[in-house]
């Protein structure tokens, strides 16, 4: 078990150690049921989700024809780019060159990439809580401060502006908007994509030689909006996917992409970076893509959103079934929601007690309940004390397969 002293005389167990003390005593032998992990980012673990033929073919013919056996550009190669700008371009209102485009081993190094050139002595980076973990472990490994602005649950995992506001300053070097949302599966309007542009171009922001000042652009205050779009068209819910790349003339977007989830090939590692930068505020002085990206039909993406929409109403209504669990919202794009919950552990009826916990069956209940947030906590203080304390706090569950 992955338990140590903290040096202060309390046990600290990770998260990790929990669920394998769960994991360990669920005896499935007893009613039959199989465990199913519901945190798992991979759809291509289940059977219900393939790629198109076109992608497969596509892969073969390029292997076959020896063209691509060497090095690429760096960049990507030409043709990837130029089908990687024409299909962006489609749902902006100007049109991308590929020089804009930038290949890259997944949306991981893009998002690596990004952070590395942004980052800045003294810099500070704005990222959404709850949000992906990696954006903040690159973030620190670059030295940028990490400042979280808050999602509102009860307004469908929205921004909340007024936090923007207080954690914008000089030194802001960029923000990072999810849509569709990650982990929280929600899709963003026009209208609030607009006013996080219009937000950003407005910081309020304070110095000890100025007092309060108004940013006159983004540009001056150097923030640029990274868009994390892994997720885009995959949109089931009443809000259609809206690029942020369309507001790239009000605030410079760099946005972040791979083929992983729409075309359901995490293990290919196809990403892009690409600068949305119409007026130029950003700019100074993988060869199966463009066949995949022209001639996958628009049948396999709609098949892709019905077996979502499906597997999301059908993981809800069991997730609502439990009574210590609620959902906030209903999922309406990417592969993942957000349930909150206030969960007593003995609720769990597979859980067998026994000295490991430190707390005998039959003993009065413990009354210092602990609140952990199992999305970002990443160790339980006194957990020797019994695993019967109140866990409350935002809980990931991914529902591609279900």
């Amino acid at each position: 078990m992955d338990v140590r002293n903290d040096g202060g005389g309390h046990e600290i167990i990770s998260i990790k150690g929990i669920l394998g003390l769960l994991m360990a005593n669920i005896d499935a032998r007893d009613n039959g049921k199989k465990v199913i992990s519901l945190g798992i980012g991979d759809p291509t673990a289940y059977s219900c989700f393939y790629t198109t033929s076109a992608a497969q073919e596509a892969v073969v013919d390029a292997l076959r024809s020896t063209k691509f056996n060497g090095y690429s550009p760096n960049v990507g190669l030409p043709q990837t780019r130029k089908a990687l700008a024409e299909y962006l371009s489609r749902d902006l209102p100007y049109k991308l060159q590929p020089d804009d485009v930038y290949v890259t081993a997944g949306c991981t190094q893009a998002i690596e990439i990004s952070l590395s050139i942004l980052a800045r002595p003294g810099g500070n980076i704005l990222l959404p809580r709850p949000g992906f973990p990696i954006y903040g472990l690159c973030a620190t490994f670059r030295n940028l401060e990490v400042r979280y602005f808050d999602l509102l649950p009860e307004k469908q995992w929205e921004v909340d502006l007024s936090s923007l506001e207080k954690l914008a300053d000089s030194n802001t070097v960029a923000m990072v908007i999810i849509n569709p949302g990650n982990p929280c599966g929600n899709v963003y309007t026009y209208q609030h994509l607009k006013e996080v542009c219009i937000g950003i171009k407005l910081f309020t922001f304070n110095t000890p030689k100025y007092g309060p000042i108004i940013a006159e652009t983004a540009k001056r205050l150097g923030i640029v909006v990274i868009a994390d779009e892994v997720y885009g068209h995959l949109a089931f819910g009443a809000n259609p996917f809206v690029p942020m790349g369309v507001f790239g003339s009000v605030s410079p977007v760099i946005t972040l992409g791979s083929m992983s989830k729409r075309w359901l090939v995490p293990g290919w590692r196809l990403g892009w970076l690409v600068t949305n930068d119409p007026d130029g505020s950003l700019k100074s002085p993988k060869a199966a893509v463009p066949t995949i990206v022209e001639e996958t039909q628009e049948v396999f993406f709609k098949k892709t959103i019905n077996i979502l929409k499906q597997a999301s109403e059908i993981c809800l209504q069991k997730i609502r079934e439990i009574d210590c669990i609620s959902c906030p919202s209903k999922p309406e794009g990417s592969m993942a929601f957000m349930e909150y919950h206030q969960l007593f552990v003995p609720l769990l009826r597979m859980l067998r007690w026994n000295s490991q916990f430190g707390r005998k069956p039959g003993a009065a209940p413990y009354k210092d309940y602990h609140m952990v947030n199992l999305e970002s906590e990443p160790i339980i203080k006194g957990m020797h004390s019994g695993v019967s304390r109140k866990i409350d706090g935002p809980r990931l569950y991914t529902i591609a397969w279900r």
